[in-house]
């Protein structure tokens, strides 16, 4: 039995990467865990005074609320699912939460619209770097492999 680990930050791909994750741990009837990752780093390059403390803080508070709508969309379909939030920079907070929940499977959202942070080319990358650097299988939510 493993852990199925999704990724999650909000939006069109993350319901999609979320509801994969919920269907994946309903038929291996594995635990499911959310995770969100509160990345700040963004600010070092800001000239403005903005409080790095203050914005990471409210970025966890917004990452809660987002792990709790999509607990409560595995509850709705009987899957009770881990929440998380951890800080850092997304690679190596992945990394370290596959360690230490001992994760099998890990769930990412593919890129929906121009809006999305992650171009696909990019995200695949980082999947297969998971994949060597942990051993884990990643999943890309609704991506066929095709647009390289």
């Amino acid at each position: 039995m493993g852990k199925i680990l999704c990724a999650t930050r909000g939006g069109p791909a993350a319901v999609q990467a979320q509801n994969v994750a919920i269907a994946l741990a309903k038929a291996q009837d594995n635990p499911l865990m959310f995770l969100f990752v509160a990345d700040a780093d963004f600010l070092q390059r800001s000239i403005s005074a903005v409080r790095p403390d203050v914005v990471e803080a409210e970025l966890e508070s917004m990452g809660e609320f987002l792990l709790l709508v999509a607990q409560e969309r595995a509850q709705k379909q009987d899957i009770e699912a881990e929440i998380l939030v951890r800080s850092g920079q997304l690679r190596s907070e992945l990394i370290a939460t596959i360690r230490d929940e001992n994760v099998t499977t890990v769930v990412l959202g593919k890129p929906v619209g121009e809006e999305s942070v992650f171009e696909l080319k990019g995200l695949r990358a980082l999947a297969a770097s998971l994949e060597d650097e942990t051993k884990v299988t990643v999943i890309i939510a609704n991506d066929d492999g095709g647009d390289r």
